[in-house]
């Protein structure tokens, strides 16, 4: 059934009550009633209310594909002009302003409320009118508590707990839904339908769409239909043979999640047709909308360039003036029973196809106090629910039946020579994999040879950390390091293990590095037996925010992590190309982490598979798949995973050695000033030149 179908019905029921939330709406701005400290603001949201409404109707009627390009251009700039960076130190969606103009008590918690409001503009778009009905009746409830003169905070605190609470089990079960169900086809079809020479299609997804989203559509559309089958195969052919190589058989999976952003629908109605090849349908969600199903700024599906992300920075912990045991709880009931409704479509769900994209300039957040922030017991139940929330998902969708493949490509921002740039990265995409195998394996014959391995940073680099490895209790058949090709994880290039705690210990220091969408100055860890130690780096002149910094974004608010993974990237032609064009820390992770050694922090790259049993190309099996912490799922599992891995690259350039060092304490020397020293690995060195 198509996507607009599924919801007739459901806005047919909903729109008595939608009709009277906007009746009433329309009245607030002929009224007195609220204090003029908050007249404004009441007035400001109650326009942007009836605007959606106006939307709803706009695209429900069909006329909004009559519109021309720039009368779309207008209205989308209309939609989010209130919060692009020029506009946002005067918006009520920024805390600070909100507090300014209606004091420290209110104001941080009804700019919280504009930001649920604002989810409206997709809803709309999406004909989601029971979406809009309950934050319309929201809105209104909040109007008439401060229709009396002794409104208190704790009155407006219950109205949001209680708005999210009550409808957590329609908005979890919607999420949930939207992962599984290929009947929830709106961006599908936009994808396989729209005439993509039209450059209108791309605001009919009601994101923002920016000069990044424009261009990159405009510049898919001079390549060929074979360039565009090409780059499609790669991405499409790399999840497949990421079952391949488990072991899997593909066949049983009927779903893939394919994950992209606006502006390559070109390649990705390729990559459509090759999945539905296979026999997958694709299941296409938008990243979460709705408060309760945010984490903080990760945002998990597909999308735009973000408006601002100060905006979303300054929100990212709002769920704190809900956050308690009672709701968490509630969650994971209604988590449960989403996942119990479809089990089914769960069972045959294969697992994400993803397209990052990067090049934007790196997002340096400034620090408010006018924010919501976990207190330390929030804190502690955030991480208790991603935890548990992941057990549930991994019940129905098992992580040993699942794959995932992942690719990127650049953004028009990173510079005036995008479009070389573009074509480049392609190039790096489809290195030869064959001589990749060949130089790698040498490197983990060497490995295989150390009990520990020894890194240092070069010059101003502070990294000094000794890598504790796995005893090979069978080396003829056993090695600790995956020989990474260009599969699940594209571009080729890279050698990784999940190295033992104990005995791990050290300083890694990285000068620059951007880590899920934002940035850091000298990050630095230190590591005690594996475990983070101690953390900072120089983002702000004061030392409390620094930290604070590390732990919500690098720790997730924990108060340590393991080390998951250590690897050695072998992809120095990314690295040259990088520095060529000046973007190293333009580059996402996936790219960066092949361009020289790098940890992972939280859990290992084998996460719920531990016990699936993998081999290198040689025939060996990969045995270092769990640490000290992770074989605690067979005794104590709430505390085996951490639900997050984030990895951190040293360039070459700040590198100064790694050497593996055997157990009778003689050295193997792997890359020395920055290049591969270890016979069999010189061609490596020659992108340098």
């Amino acid at each position: 059934m198509h996507y607009k179908e599924l919801f007739r019905e459901e806005n047919e029921q909903m729109i008595e009550r939608f009709t009277l939330s906007i009746r009433r709406i329309r009245e607030i701005r002929e009224e007195e009633t609220v204090s003029p400290v908050y007249r404004e603001y009441f007035c400001k949201m109650a326009d942007f209310l009836l605007k959606m409404a106006d939307l709803y109707e706009l695209i429900g009627s069909g006329h909004a594909k009559d519109l021309s390009l720039d009368e779309w251009k207008t209205l989308n700039h209309s939609l989010y002009r209130d919060i692009l960076p020029e506009h946002y130190e005067e918006s009520y969606a920024n805390p600070s302003y909100a507090v300014k103009k209606m004091g420290a008590v209110f104001g941080k918690i009804l700019s919280f409320l504009y930001t649920e409001i604002r989810g409206e503009i997709i809803f709309a778009f999406e004909q989601r009118l029971f979406d809009m009905t309950i934050i319309n009746e929201l809105f209104l409830e909040i109007y008439n508590l401060f229709e009396q003169e002794d409104v208190t905070y704790r009155q407006i605190k219950d109205a949001v707990y209680w708005y999210i609470s009550d409808y957590s089990d329609e908005m979890i079960m919607y999420r949930t839904r939207e992962q599984m169900d290929a009947g929830l086809d709106f961006a599908t079809s936009l994808i396989m339908d729209s005439d993509l020479t039209d450059l209108r299609y791309l605001y009919r997804y009601g994101e923002y769409i920016s000069d990044n989203e424009i261009r990159t559509a405009r510049f898919l559309n001079t390549f060929s239909e074979a360039e565009i089958e090409r780059m499609a195969e790669i991405y499409t052919e790399g999840y497949r043979e990421g079952f391949a190589i488990n072991g899997m058989d593909i066949s049983k999976k009927k779903l893939v999640n394919i994950r992209y952003s606006i502006g390559f629908e070109r390649m990705m109605r390729a990559a459509v047709r090759q999945f539905r090849a296979m026999g997958l349908e694709p299941v296409i969600y938008r990243y979460a909308v709705h408060s309760i199903n945010k984490r903080q700024m990760i945002k998990i599906g597909y999308g735009s360039t973000s408006p601002n992300k100060q905006y979303e920075f300054d929100h990212r912990c709002d769920s704190a003036i809900y956050l308690d045991k009672a709701l968490i709880n509630r969650k994971l009931e209604n988590l449960r029973k989403a996942y119990e409704e479809y089990a089914a479509e769960a069972a045959v769900f294969g697992g994400p196809a993803c397209l990052e994209i990067f090049g934007e300039t790196p997002f340096q957040p400034v620090q408010k106090e006018d924010v919501y922030t976990y207190h330390k017991g929030q804190e502690q139940l955030e991480v208790q629910y991603r935890g548990k929330a992941n057990q549930i998902v991994n019940e129905y969708i098992k992580p040993e039946e699942r794959s995932f493949t992942i690719i990127a490509y650049p953004m028009p921002e990173i510079g005036e020579q995008y479009e070389e740039i573009f074509r480049e990265i392609v190039k790096v995409n489809t290195l030869d994999k064959d001589m990749y195998r060949e130089i790698q394996q040498h490197l983990i014959d060497a490995l295989d040879q150390a009990k520990t391995v020894h890194v240092i940073g070069n010059g101003e680099n502070r990294t000094n950390i000794y890598v504790q490895m796995h005893p090979l209790e069978d080396p003829e058949h056993q090695t600790n390091f995956e020989n990474c090709l260009a599969d699940v994880n594209i571009p080729v290039g890279e050698v990784f293990t999940s190295p033992k705690l104990a005995g791990t210990h050290g300083t890694l220091h990285v000068s620059e590095v951007f880590l899920n969408e934002l940035g850091y100055k000298d990050l630095c860890l230190t590591f005690e037996d594996g475990m983070i130690k101690d953390y900072t780096c120089k983002n702000f002149e004061n030392e409390e925010d620094n930290q604070k910094y590390v732990k919500e974004n690098v720790l997730y608010n924990r108060d340590t992590l393991p080390i998951g993974e250590f690897a050695i990237g072998t992809n120095t032609t990314a690295y040259v190309m990088a520095h060529k064009y000046d973007i190293v820390y333009k580059l996402p992770i996936l790219i960066a982490e092949k361009m020289g050694p790098h940890f992972a922090v939280g859990d290992t790259c084998y996460s719920y598979c531990e016990e699936t049993i993998v081999h290198n190309p040689d025939g060996k099996e990969i045995i270092a798949k769990d640490n000290e912490c992770s074989i605690l799922r067979k005794t104590d599992p709430e505390n085996a995973y951490f639900n997050c891995h984030t990895d951190i690259t040293i360039p070459y350039e700040e590198l100064g050695s790694i050497t593996a060092i055997r157990a009778d304490g003689t050295e193997i020397s792997l890359i020395r000033d920055g290049r591969f020293v270890l016979p069999g690995t010189e061609k490596l060195n020659e992108a340098f030149q």
